[in-house]
């Protein structure tokens, strides 16, 4: 008995069946020494010589070894026996290959049936000194495509600037010319090409070596290449990357596509190879094995060459076709997308830019900048709403009949509540005037001394019926919010205008935003294809206290905080602009503007942004402006 084997047989010792399985067995373990070999003249053969021609013969396959089976009873006839065997090997990506081999036995004078070894038992075609090599054939990636079923990412030109060392004459002054070309680029470069690093790099290069320096798309490379080609040592290579329309083009929703990296190779081994392409973040990332297909497989028959190196003989004992990846349909909108981008391009501010179709829900826009790639600030940040979370309150009020936008209610210079104290922006003061009015200039006192009117969790009841907090099926992870609730009588007071605990997303506010503008909140969507299984709900709102939320949303624009929107060309504007403060120093604060023009609701978040009239609302304007009409 083999110990540990997962191949056994029930069969008389004194027959052929033993050695058989013993064989199969001692293939699969490694450990062959329970079996008795002899070559095809009948002369002995140790195990252990069987055992290393064994793992040479199965090359690049040996570290996965087959599970061989026999398949029926051996064929007796005297001394000699043959049997048939099943070898089933697991190559990548789980696929089977599986072939039948037979196995020739013979008996000697002690009733012991010996194998006859041989190459061809481990496949037909093999010969002394063959080995079996692995050839992995990359299936063409799936797009991800836009709104209109066109692809965003696609073959595009690259130049990959590089430094050949035996040609540099002034390392020192070529660090410091690159450096300055590549900060010539426009739009900047982000993050910025680091050179400092390419001295050391060049040190330890082989002399003729291509040491790169950067890979620039070909309309970033345009500007600066006769900059780049009269410095000694430089040396370019071009190709095609997959790649967005722009750098910027919502690059932290759909991630990158790169060459495997070390750590994808540690944590998915039977799965990536060097010289993979792996998508890295984002919808890249989510749906890599979606995206990727499934890669051509051939196992090949390799032999010695002269260099003793195992070189392909063209003989192919097993094919697997590749299977294309299949697209991911978004909902994105080149247009919008590119109107918010071009917003933040100035931004040196940590911002985000979202756009939602009011009619439908569908995400046509997600713009992040200037920070890495990787960071999705307007699906995941969690952050304070500030008084954009006035058109929530008004909505609850409204609600529970606590005011009307004619209602009389004092908006004073500070407010204490609960032994806090609270005021506004500058310090302003508008005295007794209607609730439109208080909204319109962002009163805080006015809605921290109505924040009893919603009760203890009536903020919360008027987030969640405008999707906050909501289990969104996206298809991307996102943060809804998270909204104040049962508090102090000074917290629901913070709350009242998007201070306090409550925390959100600038997604989480489009999304509301839209459901003031359509009547409704519907789940955002972003994707077509594959499409979620399970969105949110639809949750009606109140008529009446829309319509009146949405008058006073215009008012903001007229008359109110962000009156810089309302000669934007098109169709009327709708907004509620607002300060975040983000810990105990009130020059500390975060901006925002949520708001909608025609079909699209957006909102705008910059971190640290201090006032909105010089921050999130200038980046509207130019989101709107640049929007097609």
């Amino acid at each position: 008995m083999i110990a540990g084997s997962v191949l056994t047989a029930c069969s008389d010792d004194t027959g052929p069946e033993g050695s058989v399985d013993a064989f199969a067995a001692g293939w699969r373990s490694g450990d062959l020494r329970a079996v008795t070999f002899v070559d095809p003249a009948g002369a002995a053969l140790p195990a252990a010589e069987v055992t290393r021609q064994l793992k040479e013969l199965s090359g690049e396959l040996a570290p996965t070894p087959p599970t061989v089976s026999r398949q029926g009873d051996p064929k007796v006839d005297d001394d000699t026996a043959t049997a048939a065997i099943r070898v089933d090997w697991t190559l990548p990506g789980d696929t089977h290959w599986t072939y039948d081999r037979p196995v020739r036995l013979t008996r000697d004078g002690d009733d012991t049936w010996r194998v006859i070894w041989e190459p061809q038992l481990v496949q037909e075609k093999l010969a002394t000194g063959d080995r079996l090599g692995l050839r992995r054939d990359a299936a063409p990636r799936g797009g991800v495509l836009d709104a209109a079923g066109k692809p965003i990412v696609a073959p595009r030109p690259v130049v990959r600037v590089g430094v050949q060392p035996n040609q540099v004459t002034d390392v020192q002054k070529l660090v410091g010319e690159l450096d300055a070309a590549f900060g010539a680029i426009r739009p900047t470069l982000v993050p910025a090409v680091d050179v400092a690093d390419l001295p050391k790099r060049l040190a330890q290069a082989n002399p003729d070596a291509f040491v790169e320096v950067v890979t620039l798309r070909d309309e970033a490379y345009q500007q600066v290449k006769t900059r780049l080609q009269a410095l000694p040592g430089t040396t370019f290579r071009t190709e095609k990357l997959d790649l967005a329309p722009t750098r910027e083009f919502a690059r932290a929703l759909l991630g990158s596509v790169d060459s495997v990296q070390a750590d994808d190779l540690a944590a998915h081994p039977d799965k990536y190879v060097v010289g993979d392409l792996v998508g890295h973040g984002g919808l890249q990332e989510r749906y890599d094995d979606r995206l990727r297909g499934r890669s051509g497989l051939t196992v090949t028959v390799q032999r010695p060459g002269q260099d003793g190196k195992p070189t392909p003989t063209g003989t192919e004992v097993f094919h697997r076709e590749p299977e294309p990846g299949q697209a991911v349909t978004t909902t994105l909108d080149v247009a919008t997308q590119n109107a918010a981008d071009a917003a933040l391009r100035a931004e040196q501010r940590r911002a985000a830019v979202v756009a939602v179709r009011i009619s439908d829900g569908a995400v046509l826009a997600t713009a992040n900048g200037p920070g890495a790639a990787g960071a999705n600030l307007a699906f995941d940040a969690q952050v304070p709403p500030g008084s954009t979370f006035k058109m929530v309150s008004a909505l609850g009020l409204l609600d529970r009949g606590a005011v009307t936008p004619d209602a009389m209610v004092d908006c004073p210079k500070s407010l204490s509540v609960g032994g806090r104290s609270f005021k506004n922006s500058h310090d302003f003061v508008l005295g007794r005037v209607p609730f439109r009015t208080d909204f319109a200039k962002s009163c805080n006192t006015a809605f921290a001394s109505l924040a009893p009117k919603l009760g203890g969790d009536g903020l919360a009841l008027a987030g969640r019926s405008l999707g906050l907090e909501g289990k969104w099926d996206l298809g991307v992870d996102v943060f809804t919010g998270k909204v104040s609730a049962n508090g102090s009588p000074a917290e629901q007071a913070a709350a009242a205008f998007g201070q306090g605990t409550t925390l959100v997303s600038p997604l989480a506010m489009a999304a509301a935003t839209a459901a003031v503008a359509r009547g409704h909140f519907e789940q955002p969507k972003l994707l077509l294809d594959p499409a979620p299984a399970a969105p949110a709900a639809r949750i009606e709102l109140k008529p009446d206290s829309v319509k009146a939320v949405r008058a006073m949303m215009r008012e903001v624009i007229t008359d109110g905080t962000a009156n810089a929107l309302k000669d934007v060309p098109g169709k009327a504007v709708y907004g509620k602009s607002g300060t975040a403060e983000y810990d105990n120093n009130p020059a500390h604060a975060h901006s925002w503007i949520v708001g909608w023009q025609g079909d699209v609701a957006f909102a705008v978040f910059v971190e640290g942004g201090g006032s909105s009239a010089t921050s999130a609302i200038p980046i509207a304007e130019r989101f709107l402006r640049a929007l097609p009409r």
